[in-house]
């Protein structure tokens, strides 16, 4: 008889009341909100802004630039980004409690997840060139048709990650945890490359 699998935790359903909806806010418009729960942020400009303590819960950010923002000391909580320019962000500095995040068509280059835990976190879509992974747990986590190109990843954990639709990566076997880790047959040269190893 086999064990049963744990219950997966279901999010929150992100809904959102017309006056939580913020459209085309810039960083000043939010420079006095410390905590925003159940907001959806539409085609914001937030490139540069100094989130550090804010958090967010229950949040939406769609087809906003975030690029380079502060995030040191920033609560996600179950936040979600759509279509959204985040060029640079510094994940890593966020708070470890309750980070749970995910991304949608988004723009990912020089991100740094360092030492984050990102268990069944979905990347789908998204551009993660040169993005740092090292030290992360993305144990189950999901990379739908993602770019990793020169993306870093050193000690970390991908313990059943789906890597079959992604592409661009270069992930050493003997610095990581592949166990169970999925890869189609085209993405076996990102995984093998270290020993020179031609499929054909």
């Amino acid at each position: 008889m086999k064990p049963r699998r744990a219950t997966p935790t279901v999010k929150k359903a992100l809904v959102f009341s017309l006056e939580n909806v913020f459209e085309r806010w810039t960083a000043a418009e939010i420079a006095s909100q410390q905590e925003m729960e159940q907001c959806r942020f539409v085609a914001c400009d937030f490139s540069g802004a100094d989130f550090t303590d804010k958090r967010f819960i229950d949040c939406l950010f769609e087809r906003c630039n975030l690029s380079l923002a502060t995030l040191a000391g920033a609560g996600l909580q179950n936040v979600s980004f759509r279509e959204c320019k985040l060029s640079g962000v510094q994940f890593a500095a966020c708070r470890d409690m309750w980070f749970e995040v995910e991304f949608t068509h988004c723009q990912l280059p020089y991100a740094s997840f360092h030492g984050k835990r990102m268990r069944g976190t979905r990347f789908a879509n998204c551009v993660l060139t040169e993005a740092d992974f090292s030290y992360t747990d993305l144990t189950e986590a999901v990379f739908q048709e993602c770019n990793l190109t020169g993306a870093v990843f050193e000690q970390t954990q991908l313990t059943a990650t789906d890597f079959t639709t992604a592409s661009g990566f270069l992930i050493d076997p003997d610095m990581n945890v592949v166990k169970r880790a999925r890869f189609s047959l085209e993405g076996l040269p990102g995984l093998l490359s270290k020993h020179e190893i031609i499929v054909a």
